[in-house]
């Protein structure tokens, strides 16, 4: 498939995904998702099971969980009963295990020093998305954070990226996603934006070649050869 944007792209803002891009979550969500299970008198999964899971917001997770495959669909007494289970444990857990994947620190650094706008846009519930990127010391990197819950739509509706260019008065052209599933290369390609990929993320074990990004890299350290940075840096618009 030809690209559908020349490289090096050309960007004011870089937006970037958190589960499976930015941070390796997959250990806590795994167990949160376990214990959930045990409270009920369920079986335990393998946290690379557990990670096939993730990417559309928690109730998807927890619905998938409880029933042991990505379509899964439980009776709805049994999700009730599971969901403040899994919450309640994850915010215990959230970021005992995980961590920033290799490079994700330096490549961070790089791109701020290149004067780039920098948003997270995740899919995770607000409640945990600000929490987990504190913990960690990468809230300071983003002139933006945009989770699951912040907007009436997530990825991979184009919502929050268009809503990100909006706030920083841009194009969508002038920015680019970086991401690690479908959920970022549909979002993009429907709000006319670039798009990146990183090999490590969670998906489902699909090469993300298949998803046809305009570039695919293995550390985000290797992202701004793929970049040409505009000389300002964006101010936020206050509404």
């Amino acid at each position: 498939m030809e690209k559908k944007f020349p490289l090096p792209l050309k960007v004011k803002m870089v937006m970037i995904d958190l589960d499976g891009t930015l941070i390796d979550t997959a250990p806590d969500i795994a167990e949160s998702a376990n214990r959930m299970l045990v409270d009920l008198g369920m079986p335990r999964y393998a946290t690379e099971m557990v990670a096939t899971w993730i990417g559309n917001g928690i109730s998807r997770l927890v619905k998938r969980a409880l029933v042991g495959n990505i379509d899964g669909e439980p009776e709805k007494a049994l999700f009730e009963r599971g969901y403040p289970l899994f919450l309640t444990h994850y915010a215990a857990l959230l970021a005992d295990k995980s961590r920033p994947f290799p490079g994700v620190l330096d490549g961070l650094r790089i791109l701020e020093e290149k004067g780039y706008t920098l948003v997270c846009v995740t899919n995770k519930a607000a409640a945990f998305t600000l929490p987990l990127l504190k913990q960690l010391n990468m809230a300071r990197y983003f002139k933006l954070v945009l989770s699951g819950d912040s907007l009436p739509q997530r990825k991979p509706d184009p919502l929050p990226l268009l809503h990100a260019c909006k706030q920083f008065g841009i194009s969508p052209d002038q920015g680019v996603l970086i991401g690690d599933s479908g959920n970022d290369t549909q979002a993009a390609r429907a709000a006319g934006m670039p798009v990146i990929c990183v090999t490590y993320g969670y998906n489902r074990g699909m090469d993300v070649r298949e998803l046809h990004p305009d570039a695919v890299i293995d550390s985000l350290t290797e992202l701004p050869k793929y970049l040409v940075p505009y000389t300002v840096q964006l101010q936020q618009k206050h509404h």
